[in-house]
């Protein structure tokens, strides 16, 4: 039976078979066997008798993969066009020699012993010990020669168990080639929402081309390779290394459909066997080969093995990263194809920002944004008011600045009684960027988390020689301490913010209306940073879809950044612990650990996260009709939530400005010039015209909203 599925994935005709084999009409279907004909309404029988139908459907064959991906969207048609059987792909792997293997280790051990963060909490929370793990492989390898080394298999599946174990999605080993740049999927996927307090599972996307009699979008999944679906998860989960149980969990499901091979080892089979039941209650099984296919490389992505502010400034779970490229590929290609058309139009200089409209959006409007992939912006209605939503699916950004004052434009052109932000599903990125978003939302000071560096002579090594900050890399509020760590034993460094003060509060509040803040077990890193932030500095409701986010709270560094940080700038070290690693494999690493402020300051974000103020449960609709429940739900809260207003028209006159300020929610106005006070009325629910008068150069007016004592809102406008 393998050998003749093998030949139908590699284009080879196969005998029929009374279980498989049913003609078409050409459509790129997949196997279909009904499991329970007696469980069949009377009608669906009585229909499939008399159309001459079978029980059983055609399982895709390679003959009909060329047109079943050959229908791809253009942006993504010479990836997909190319996939392979995973029979095909598991074939070209074999060819990492046994130094390679070696070399690998070492490079492993030096840094999960001299760089790895979070090794003494890992040890102690989860009774792990990597570095004794890593020196079993490292022994038998030391014992074997080329041909008793094992297969390269199981090397890769021995180094990610490793990894696995730590439970850090930031610390992971990286596959070599032919694995680096690869995905394998089904064409589908599956998602998880709650009735009756119970999880179900159906298939909710599909790959465009991909048709099916039965199998169609919103049919219940039941099984998976004959075992309960929720079975299969935990299953799945087991190969993940997420923070705690939601993100395991969650992790486990995407990975049933959806694999990063730069990070997880293929399936060990070559097709799936997907029990279900169809849109008519009928219990069915489909068989779906896995298919392997090329990454479609993603615009505008920091590069982490390059030394850069940029790269040192990294919060992200690579493979969420990844895993959303391929969804974009597979489910959403025309959202890759305006990426391209935008970044190509920036290179070029030909794409403006006056080009896209200022106007209020209307209800249900999709609001056009410069960075396609990472936001998606309208106007949403619910039983308890309009409100504005914005989706923020990744702060993985070359430039925080572009990517701040975008999300400024976005939700000015929102409706300002109450926004809804949605970081579901994010796995993080630039540090600054998620950490100076949280000052547009407050009027409070923002407090960046502080990190800190395990104490270790290699660490200590590379922060002083980045003392100075000669390119662009400042590590020298972590100096002294990792000296000192000989004398002092302290464990860890002392703690210092990554993003600086000035950043996190260089623009002030732009929004004041109220917030809601919508996440899951999938945020993670910088998207937990910022869950954090959002929570540590009180700036509004935090809902979640399960019971914590992600919990990867540190800034992750690459081999190569690590690498390179000892040899630039000129001159390099004469001596560094790095090499090279074979065949493009990679290694990551939580190099800094970060901390809560405010009420919780001092606690680790990692393996704890952030624990959401109120629960939504995803319900049939919110997978099937664009989060509707969510959304209402979002709704409920904001209605119950104050709202602010504070804005300003202001005009130059010969004594100083002329200003208009509307005012809502706040009793009163405090008036700033470059931050001397410079008066203070009792305002009202509306507008109030005043002048300030000014005695030379100024360039910043702030105006200052109080209830009571306390400060609600906080407008500042450049003059």
């Amino acid at each position: 039976m393998v050998n003749q599925t093998a030949a139908r994935q590699l284009g080879e005709p196969a005998a029929k078979t009374s279980t498989d084999q049913q003609s078409t009409g050409g459509k790129s279907a997949a196997a279909s066997k009904t499991i329970s004909p007696q469980k069949r309404p009377v009608n669906e029988q009585n229909n499939r008798a008399s159309s001459g139908q079978t029980s059983a459907d055609q399982t895709v064959s390679a003959a009909t993969l060329p047109s079943f991906l050959g229908q791809a969207h253009p942006a993504v048609q010479a990836d997909l066009a190319a996939a392979i059987s995973l029979a095909d792909f598991t074939s070209t792997v074999g060819q990492l020699s046994l130094r390679g293997r070696q070399k690998i280790v070492e490079q492993a051990l030096l840094i999960v012993q001299e760089n790895f963060v979070h090794l003494p909490l890992k040890k102690a929370m989860h009774g792990v010990d990597p570095v004794q793990k890593l020196r079993l492989i490292q022994h038998r390898l030391d014992q074997s020669n080329s041909k008793t080394m094992g297969s390269e298999f199981q090397f890769h599946r021995d180094m990610i168990d490793v990894f696995t174990s730590v439970r850090d999605l930031h610390t992971n080993y990286l596959l070599p080639e032919p694995f680096a740049d690869k995905i394998t999927f089904l064409p589908f996927d599956i998602e998880e929402y709650f009735a009756d307090n119970e999880p179900h599972y159906i298939a909710s996307h599909f790959v465009p081309g991909f048709t099916h009699e039965h199998f169609k979008k919103g049919v219940t999944i039941t099984t998976w390779n004959g075992v309960p679906i929720q079975r299969a998860i935990e299953v799945s989960a087991d190969q993940h290394g997420g923070s705690n149980a939601s993100a395991r969990h969650s992790q486990g499901l995407y990975g049933l459909t959806i694999r990063a091979l730069r990070r997880s080892m293929p399936p060990d089979e070559l097709w799936v066997a997907i029990g279900y039941t169809d849109l008519e209650g009928v219990e069915r099984e489909l068989r779906q080969p896995w298919l392997v296919a090329s990454l479609t490389p993603s615009n505008g992505d920091v590069d982490a093995n390059t030394v850069s502010l940029n790269a040192t400034c990294l919060g992200t779970d690579l493979q969420a990263n990844i895993i959303q490229q391929a969804r974009k590929m597979l489910f959403a290609p025309a959202v890759i194809e305006k990426e391209v058309e935008k970044e190509t139009a920036r290179a070029a200089g030909t794409f403006l920002q006056g080009t896209l409209s200022s106007k209020p959006a209307e209800l249900g409007e999709e609001i056009e944004t410069q960075l396609e992939g990472i936001f998606r912006a309208k106007r949403v209605s619910t039983p308890d008011g309009d409100f504005g939503y914005i989706r923020i699916f990744s702060f993985n950004v070359n430039d925080p600045d572009g990517f701040i004052n975008e999300f400024i434009r976005l939700i000015e052109r929102l409706p300002q009684q109450g926004l809804i932000v949605d970081v579901r599903g994010n796995g993080g990125g630039h540090i600054y960027a998620s950490e100076g978003l949280l000052q547009v939302l407050t009027p409070g000071e923002i407090t960046p988390e502080p990190a800190q560096f395990l104490s270790s002579k290699l660490n200590a090594r590379i922060c002083k020689r980045h003392e100075i900050n000669r390119v662009g890399i400042d590590l020298s509020p972590w100096v002294e301490s990792l000296t000192n760590a000989v004398e002092t034993g302290e464990l860890y460094s002392q703690a210092a913010a990554i993003t600086p003060y000035e950043y996190a509060n260089g623009r002030g509040q732009k929004y004041h209306g109220p917030v809601v803040l919508i996440t899951d077990a999938r945020c993670y890193s910088a998207t937990d940073i910022f869950a954090a932030g959002f929570q540590d500095h009180k700036i509004g409701h935090i809902l979640g879809v399960d019971g914590n986010t992600g919990a990867g709270g540190a800034n992750v560094w690459e081999h190569g950044l690590l690498s390179e940080l000892l040899k630039v700038p000129a001159p390099a070290d004469e001596e560094t612990p790095y090499e090279t690693l074979p065949k493009g494999a990679g290694i990551r690493v939580a190099v800094r650990r970060t901390l809560r402020v405010g009420e919780l300051a001092g606690t680790p974000v990692e393996d704890l996260g952030v624990v959401p103020d109120s629960r939504h449960a995803l319900t049939k609709e919110d997978l099937l009709n664009g989060n509707k429940d969510l959304i209402n739900a979002a709704g409920k809260i904001l209605k119950r939530m104050p709202v602010r207003e504070l804005s300003a028209s202001v005009s130059r006159t010969a004594k100083g400005l002329s200003v208009t300020a509307k005012t809502a929610g706040f009793t009163r106005l405090d008036v700033y010039v470059d931050n001397r006070p410079m008066q203070s009325m009792n305002v009202s629910d509306d507008t109030h015209p005043f002048e300030v008068e000014l005695s030379g150069q100024a360039s910043e007016l702030k105006l200052m909203g109080y209830l009571d004592d306390d400060c609600v809102a906080v407008r500042r406008i450049a003059i």
